[in-house]
This record gives structure tokens, sequence and C-alpha cells, in this order.
């Protein structure tokens, strides 16, 4: 498969769903690597958020907003998202997959739940997205990526909505649809392609170069040998 190929049918692809999107599969974990199916979530305590992970995001604070006026924080809060120009979101399927799709930072969360209701193959069924930790669903569709915090770059995880007990049957895959699960693994062929030398431009170069070393050179030849004042004869 040529890098050709690939440009072709992810080119397809963006005018198919009106972005840019990217299908690739995700390293298990060790734990994921065991014989239970990798489909099944965890549960809700183990998004619960701890105090550890208070003082983690504490941590990370480095500028007191306190210290500055409303001016300065509203000019710098500007700056900061005039530099960001897309939002990059990831979704996390069960089964290790991962869609990945290109998005404005003013466009609203409505806008990822429009693109996968266009990619899913069972779209009739209902559905939620949410982020991790803690586990927190999306459920106002009306904020834009910036707002979130998803911008440049957010990684969600999608799930059906299934009835929790025993009565309810598990979804299997596959997630998405063939055409663009077809798009796994294509978006490495198409990094792998580097830029080819202009063999043209380097021999030009060589050859403009080399006029030079000649000219600096011709005064030393051009010298006329003098005789020294104390030398007899």
């Amino acid at each position: 498969m040529d890098s050709q190929y690939a440009k072709e049918k992810l080119a397809a692809a963006k005018q198919n769903y009106g972005r840019e999107i990217r299908v690739f599969e995700t390293t298990p974990t060790t734990s994921q690597a065991s014989n239970e199916p990798t489909n099944n979530e965890e549960p809700d305590e183990f998004y619960e958020f701890t105090a550890e992970d208070y003082y983690r995001i504490l941590a990370t604070k480095k500028e007191d907003k306190f210290l500055k006026t409303r001016k300065i924080r509203e000019a710098e809060e500007a700056a900061r998202r005039a530099r960001i120009t897309k939002a990059v979101i990831r979704v996390r399927f069960p089964y290790n997959y991962t869609l990945e799709a290109t998005f404005q930072p003013s466009e609203t969360i409505q806008s990822l739940i429009d693109l996968l209701m266009k990619v899913l193959s069972q779209s009739e069924l209902p559905f939620h997205i949410y982020t991790t930790p803690p586990k927190k669903l999306i459920k106002d569709t009306s904020q834009d990526f910036y707002s979130l915090g998803f911008a440049p770059g957010a990684i969600v995880y999608f799930s059906y909505d299934q009835p929790k007990g025993d009565g309810g049957v598990a979804i299997s895959g596959p997630f998405l649809k063939e055409d663009v699960m077809s798009l796994k693994g294509l978006e490495l062929i198409n990094e792998e392609v580097k830029p080819e030398v202009d063999q043209g431009t380097a021999t030009g170069s060589v050859a403009a170069a080399a006029p030079a070393t000649v000219q600096e050179r011709k005064p030393a030849a051009d010298k006329k040998m003098v005789k020294p004042k104390w030398l007899k004869m």
C-alpha cells in the first residue's frame, strides 16, 4: 500500500464526512492484555476524584490570577485563544480502536455528536461520551471545544447506553462503519513519506559555489615573485 493510495483514501473520507478523520489501534495495557474482554468498562468507583488528584491539579497552577487585573487576564486569555487554531479530538472505542477528528476550537460538542452519528455502524442505538478521571458524562452539547478545555486536543470515551443489570445485552463491534475502519493505519503511511531532495537544485548550488573557490585562489596565482633585498647573487 503506497502513500498515494493513503492520501486518496484520507481525502475521500474528508470529503465524505466533512472533516479530517483518522482511525488507529491503540496498544492495550498490561491489564487489558489479559483474558478478560477489552470492551468491559471500569466501574464508576475507578473514576472517583481523590484527594491525590486534587493536589496534583492544584500543583499545576503556576500563576496567581488574583494578582492580575481583569483587563490583563482577559487580554492573556484572548491571546491564548488566538494561538489555538484547531481542536484534535480522539474518541476511544472498545476493543482499543480510536477515531481522531479535527475541529475548529469554536465548534461545539454537537458537531462531534453529528460526526459520530455518521461514522457509527449502529447509529440508531443511543450512546454517550465521557471524560476521565473522574468519569464525567458530556451532556451539554452546546459548549465549544475551547471552553471545555478540549483545544488544542483531548481524549473522550464512547459507550452505548445499556441498562444496568443482567437483563441488558452487551453490544459488540464493529462500532465504526466498514469504510471508516478501512482508514486504520493510513496516517502512519502518510507520515512516513519524506520530502525528496531536488537534485537539480543541489547540483546547481554546488556548481554556483565552485567559481567562488576559483576566484578566491586566483589572486594568489597572479602574484609576482619579488626578490628579497638581502639576497645577493
